[in-house]
């Protein structure tokens, strides 16, 4: 039985990616491989972090008892729990659930690739602008599927210019959904509209983190 660290669980609206403005379970994991300079859960990354221990039959109970169908696995890093995929084979069998796992871009999918057409991998591709991008696994995007979708999000030009760069060595937007996400007070949603006007980026789409708009940027538990 695998035994995971959770810091909150809770129901609210996905604020980004392919699901965005949809009810969704969340499930936030203790912990993160990563030290990202715009890092909005900072403090479930912390090692005094408060978190309860929970098996993956307590988690897929929690979540049936929400009757809510798209559960988002995010952290932190969640992929860093021990025993993971035993838990997201475990929900993967209830084909009513759709499963989303926010994941860094710092591990490696190749092991997670087997598991149902029910889960989906939302990955980001850190730019210069996280202090992160040296951490990337480059395996991901080189191997992203359809129902994936590939996340950047940026502070400034440089970072804009770098996610044209990445989306077009990879072929990104031919081959699975990609979101731009302005760092939250670093830079304007226009500038990156008129970045992606000036670049023709066909098939990238410009995302607003609702929740951030909704409630106060650092409120959790939404």
């Amino acid at each position: 039985m695998g035994r995971y660290k959770v810091v909150e669980k809770f129901v609210s609206i996905n604020g980004e990616a392919r699901c965005a403005g949809e009810l969704a379970c969340f499930i936030r994991f203790a912990g993160c491989n990563l030290n990202c300079a715009y890092c909005d859960t900072r403090w479930a990354n912390e090692k005094n972090a408060p978190y309860e221990i929970l098996s993956e039959e307590e988690i897929y109970g929690y979540i049936k008892e929400t009757n809510v169908r798209n559960v988002t696995l995010t952290g932190g890093e969640p992929l860093l729990q021990d025993n993971i995929k035993r838990l997201i084979t475990l929900l993967s069998k209830d084909k009513s659930l759709r499963i989303e796992i926010e994941t860094n871009g710092a591990v490696d999918l190749k092991d997670y690739r087997d598991i149902g057409d029910n889960v989906t991998f939302t990955i980001d591709y850190k730019l210069p602008g996280s202090g992160m991008e040296a951490a990337m696994c480059l395996d991901n995007f080189e191997n992203i599927r359809s129902i994936d979708t590939v996340k950047f999000v940026a502070s400034d030009y440089e970072d804009l210019l770098k996610t044209k760069e990445i989306v077009d060595r990879y072929e990104l937007d031919k081959k699975s959904m990609v979101y731009i996400s302005a760092c939250f007070g670093k830079i304007k949603n226009e500038d990156i509209v008129k970045f992606m006007i000036d670049n023709n980026m066909n098939m990238v789409r410009l995302q607003l983190q609702i929740h951030k708009y909704i409630w106060s940027p650092d409120k959790k538990g939404v």
